[in-house]
């Protein structure tokens, strides 16, 4: 290997945990620990994006097991944030769906997610919030490109968003 290239390599993994930092530090301050496990979040947040799914479709999307997942379901119904509804393709199947009331659960995390970044955001100079949001509309793209040419991951989390000032 050259230096040319170990220096190249360096330079990968430092970004890459600079990434990983980033993405657990921002995680950790913004996640509600409140009434919902980021778990059931996140589930709930894929039957929304993707549909109703069957629960071993979903504890294996989650990498849950499926009694867990049965469980959780099991709390989701209570809440009535989700429901079991017959697959229209074979009756003998019964699937997982979000109800409007998760639906509306979901948009007011994000929104209090929001509201937390944004308040965050706030703290710092102006000139500081531009390069941030220059720096996450460049991220954003290239971050959705490398998982989608990964193949192991679908873009589960990277909604479209705004980062600039257009809101």
């Amino acid at each position: 290997m050259t230096v040319d290239q170990s220096h190249s390599e360096d330079r990968l993994q430092e970004t890459a945990r600079a990434m990983a930092d980033l993405a657990s530090v921002v995680v950790r301050a913004v996640t509600d620990r409140r009434g919902m496990s980021f778990t059931a979040a996140s589930a709930l947040a894929r039957l929304e994006r993707e549909g109703p799914a069957r629960l071993t479709a979903l504890a294996a999307a989650e990498g849950v097991t499926q009694p867990s997942m049965t469980q959780l379901v099991q709390r989701l119904e209570r809440q009535a944030l989700a429901l079991r509804i017959d697959d229209p393709q074979d009756g003998r199947v019964t699937l997982v769906a979000i109800t409007d009331t998760g639906r509306e659960v979901l948009a007011e995390r994000r929104q209090e997610r929001d509201d937390r970044l944004a308040a965050l955001l706030s703290s710092l100079p102006e000139e500081e919030q531009h390069a941030l949001a220059t720096a996450m509309r460049t991220a954003l793209p290239l971050v959705q490109q490398m998982l989608l040419q990964d193949g192991t991951q679908q873009p589960p989390l990277l909604e479209q968003h705004s980062t600039g000032s257009e809101r």
